[in-house]
């Protein structure tokens, strides 16, 4: 059985500019086999991602906060329980409207790796 809590996984700035920790990624982690990364990610009040793209396919679910999404030339409000479906290749970013940290689940597939993705 393989478990893994978020408390002990460090949490890390990504290159987009969010507070992330990765839990799963078949890329760093030999014993995890599945074709997905999974990590929880989490944006400051007032903060904004910085636009950027990634090769692969991502999802993101909003845990809590509120924010808006931007995906190419459309923008939607986004609330505990949305889910977002990212294609492969859009120029995407996630701003924080509220006045607690936004915080998400990001399923990438296959799973991230820092050269699938171009910040912007």
């Amino acid at each position: 059985m393989n478990i893994r809590e978020l408390k002990d996984v460090a949490e890390i700035t990504a290159g987009d500019g969010v507070l992330l920790r990765e839990l799963w990624n078949p890329n760093t982690q030999s014993e995890f086999t599945a074709r997905y990364s999974l990590a929880v990610a989490r944006l400051s009040p007032g903060k904004s991602s910085k636009p950027h793209r990634l090769t692969t396919h991502e999802v993101y679910l909003i845990l809590s906060g509120v924010g808006v999404m931007h995906i190419e030339d459309e923008s939607a409000e986004v609330n505990p329980g949305s889910a977002v479906e990212i294609p492969a290749g859009s120029r995407q970013w996630l701003e924080n409207t509220g006045s607690a940290s936004l915080t998400f689940i990001c399923i990438v597939d296959p799973g991230w790796r820092s050269e699938d993705e171009d910040v912007l």
